[in-house]
């Protein structure tokens, strides 16, 4: 008796991920059968990349620039990595809201499928095609010349920075497609937080060039947390700790919007 509880125990963890896999699969596939969505979410930074970093690149010249040792294009680059990441985990929710209009969220509760990889399927996939995203940014920033001091690990403090982005506004996302059930309504919350988000941040301007009120609301910003991280790790500080208490605080912000999004799917599975 205690050695079958105990294997059935030991078992728990190897389902929950298994049924993680496998969930993932199913939505990376539908992602690799339509290809043409991970390139046109690319378009958009790729233009902002390399046309801002051209047009904008003398602003690095102006008296208050402090960030970065190098030119416009590698302060540029971690801002439109974390850009990408967030306008991409904002939508997150669509897939939830796509598998209850097509009864599929429903036919999932009725079989043997963990909850809680059911929640986390969804978020790995976003997090997956984040890091594709990220790696093909800084190679195009690569290729037009930016050069990095923070070399790999400066990248891969980056990718880690923009993953723990992604599972934060994911997570959001999906709690509120559960909790609406509305495309209009993520829409709107969407839109009204990216926006304001991104420009409460330096990922396009230093903020020593902001107004004090924008610096003050910048340290409350999960974008800020994840740019300057990611921008202070690619000028070769990875190991400095306003890195780790970034990556910390961002840890920290994925734990709480897990949870809410876990309590949207209690939620929902309540009310199916």
């Amino acid at each position: 008796m205690t050695t079958s509880y105990a294997t059935s125990a030991a078992a728990r963890p190897l389902t929950f991920l298994t049924h993680t896999a496998l969930l993932t699969g199913r939505l990376q596939r539908t992602l690799w059968r339509m290809p043409a969505f991970l390139v046109i979410g690319l378009v958009q930074p790729v233009i902002w990349l390399l046309l801002f970093g051209q047009l904008f690149r003398a602003v690095a010249d102006l008296p208050g620039f402090a960030s970065g040792s190098g030119g416009f294009l590698e302060f540029l680059t971690p801002g439109v990595v974390m850009m990408t990441a967030l306008f991409a985990s904002a939508w997150a929710g669509t897939t939830y809201l796509q598998d209850i209009d097509r009864g599929v969220l429903d036919r999932l509760l009725t079989s043997p499928v963990g909850r809680g990889a059911m929640v986390c399927a969804t978020l790995v996939h976003q997090a997956v095609q984040t890091v594709v995203q990220s790696l093909v940014i800084v190679g195009i920033a690569l290729l037009a010349g930016a050069r990095f001091p923070g070399g790999v690990v400066g990248m891969g403090v980056t990718v880690l920075a923009a993953v723990l982005l992604t599972l934060v506004f994911s997570a959001l996302s999906d709690a509120v497609a559960l909790l609406t059930r509305q495309q209009a309504t993520l829409t709107a919350i969407s839109q009204f937080t990216t926006l304001p988000l991104m420009f409460l941040s330096s990922a396009v301007m230093d903020l020593g060039l902001a107004p004090g009120w924008v610096r003050d609301a910048a340290a409350y910003n999960p974008v800020e947390w994840a740019v300057a991280a990611a921008r202070q790790a690619m000028l070769g500080g990875a190991g400095r700790s306003a890195v780790q208490g970034h990556l910390a605080l961002l840890a920290a912000a994925v734990l709480v919007m897990g949870f809410l999004a876990t309590r949207a799917f209690r939620a929902y599975r309540k009310s199916a």
